[in-house]
């Protein structure tokens, strides 16, 4: 009974959750979100979400605005500049870039989509074609300016979250229309973008000045030009970081005043009047019911024959927590940390190729095994006894059983909600049939990472008598606990400095701002299933599909048959 009670409150989060999503999504049925499909190109198609508020018919045609994603993120992140929008009377089209989440080509591909998405927009009868906006954080700056460049009539404003035109040479128009810059003032990107240390010192960027067309610091919150014949510029400098700056008040606020500014709003609010951070919660609810759902998931699984032959109570190799504990739970947690930025950067050279398209995801895979050889090393070097019982069939079983029925949870508020498992940069979403057919090759390689760091946690990290809660806090500490230090200092030296720790590594240290909570996933999955088994396979096995399945999800493809590896502002090779 106590098992069943667990799988209904873990369905009761996954649906609860969802359904407030939706519900702040659509803004209590007043806003239809629908999935649509965009032809980009032969054979290269770019997927949106459609936020149709009621208002917007045939005989009342509403303003819209395309918004766009930044680099291996999805349409979903744009989430909160797409509620605050639709609320307000526009339509709004969220694309996913090429090469991202379900649409089709690579990075840059038929000009990150933008152009398409655009017509698509323009095409649609309850759409005023005189009043469109555009909206796009970091790199989907390059979409709307590959669309305003496409199309230099087609659109009356543009806002730039985090972005800059011609980033790393995207293509972009000499002078947008009606352009507002929304940079923070602790954004990561500074140097990459304006030209200037810190997002602090955007003001005094040359090429800020020349966009506005003068010759001193731009003054934030002053208009610039006319917006009656689209010359306006307007720039607004708030105290947030690069991933803040489509998470915060003063991000999203920032762009529909401007937009509500320029394209008057069928039904205008404050800025400041949002509600899309219940939306987070409500999906953040729905992730939490996902993990529990697959925990409860296993632990159902082993009542039931023959998986009933894996139970078995962990056996600690560790009596107590002595001096040798103590070091084998720093070095369980530094070592992740420690090798993170080293071997991100020699993982660039793991370009994509065939079955492994995703560069970003090749690095990451350089970082976990290169970490799992040095874990190796250690176990040689300081050796420890620990008993196992491992079934590794019926382990693989109990594995793929209940990470399904997680997917299962998943593909179902996915139809049911149009909402996917997220909080901010961490978001989990179905795989598209393209990245299902990617998944295997990754698979392989991260389930001997976790193989072997599974192994050496539960050797190691669990002490006999500990209970429960004792055993989960201590196994997320040792798996995340180094990232958290890590992220720690990043952001205390960027908010005391006004620059990262190590600031030419600004992409890496936002990405790693989601492995925080993932690794801790992983120490909660490993200790919990090792206490039930005595054995690391299956949840390596567990953690091995998971994190394959989040990361091929929600990462950019940068090789597919027939097109070129493009790294914009770099020379291309064909693979």
């Amino acid at each position: 009974m106590r098992r069943w009670i667990a799988i209904v409150l873990a369905w009761a989060l996954v649906l609860g959750g969802a359904y407030l999503a939706s519900r702040i999504q659509t803004a209590a049925g007043a806003v239809t979100v629908s999935e649509v499909r965009v032809l980009a190109q032969p054979g290269v198609e770019v997927s949106g979400l459609l936020y149709r508020p009621a208002t917007a018919t045939p005989q009342s045609p509403a303003p819209a605005v395309l918004v766009s994603h930044g680099y291996i993120n999805t349409r979903e992140m744009q989430s909160p500049f797409a509620i605050e929008l639709s609320r307000r009377g526009y339509v709004v089209l969220a694309m996913d870039m090429t090469g991202h989440g379900y649409s089709g080509g690579v990075v840059g591909t038929a000009g990150f989509g933008g152009p398409a998405a655009l017509r698509y927009l323009k095409s649609l009868p309850f759409v005023d074609r005189r009043a469109i906006g555009l909206e796009g954080h970091s790199m989907g700056g390059g979409p709307v300016m590959a669309a305003a460049l496409a199309d230099p009539d087609g659109y009356r404003a543009i806002v730039l979250e985090g972005s800059t035109p011609g980033l790393l040479g995207a293509p972009a128009p000499a002078n947008p229309r009606n352009l507002a810059v929304v940079f923070g003032q602790y954004d990561e990107f500074a140097g990459l973008m304006w030209g200037v240390p810190k997002g602090s010192e955007i003001a005094a960027s040359p090429k800020l000045q020349a966009l506005f067309g003068v010759a001193e610091p731009v003054q934030a919150r002053r208009l610039y030009g006319s917006i009656a014949d689209g010359s306006a510029r307007w720039m607004t400098n708030p105290p947030i970081t690069h991933p803040w700056e489509h998470f915060s008040a003063s991000g999203v606020g920032n762009a529909v005043e401007w937009l509500q500014r320029v394209i008057p709003a069928p039904a205008p609010r404050p800025p400041a009047d949002q509600v899309w951070i219940w939306k987070e919660v409500g999906t953040l609810v729905a992730f939490i019911g996902f993990g529990w759902l697959v925990l409860a998931t296993f632990d159902m699984a082993l009542t039931v024959p023959p998986l009933r032959a894996l139970a078995h109570p962990g056996e600690p190799a560790a009596e107590r927590r002595d001096r040798r504990w103590w070091l084998w739970l720093v070095l369980t947690a530094a070592l992740p940390a420690v090798t993170y930025l080293p071997l991100m950067k020699v993982g660039q050279l793991f370009f994509p190729m065939p079955g492994l398209a995703q560069w970003v995801h090749n690095q990451l895979l350089v970082w976990a095994l290169g970490t799992a050889a040095i874990t190796v090393v250690l176990g040689l070097v300081l050796k420890t006894r620990a008993t196992f019982t491992n079934r590794w069939g019926l382990s693989a079983f109990a594995a793929i059983l209940s990470v399904a029925t997680g997917y299962f949870a998943l593909v179902v508020v996915d139809s049911l909600f149009k909402v996917d498992f997220r909080f901010w940069v961490v978001g989990l979403k179905p795989l598209s049939p393209e990245r299902a057919a990617q998944l295997p090759a990754y698979l392989l390689l991260w389930t001997v990472f976790f193989l072997i760091a599974m192994r050496a946690f539960c050797a190691r990290i669990p002490v006999r008598g500990e209970g429960w809660l004792a055993s989960l806090a201590w196994a997320k500490t040792a798996m995340a606990g180094g990232f958290l230090v890590l992220v720690g200092w990043q952001y205390a030296t960027l908010f005391g400095t006004g620059l990262l720790a190590t600031p030419t590594e600004p992409l890496n240290v936002v990405i790693a701002l989601q492995f925080v909570p993932l690794l801790g996933f992983v120490g909660v999955i490993g200790a919990w299933t090792w206490r039930r088994t005595n054995s690391y396979v299956p949840g390596a096995l567990i953690c091995a599909l998971f994190m394959s399945w989040y990361i091929t999800a929600g990462t950019a493809n940068h090789w597919a048959p027939g097109f070129e590896f493009q790294v914009p502002g770099a020379a291309t090779a064909k693979r």
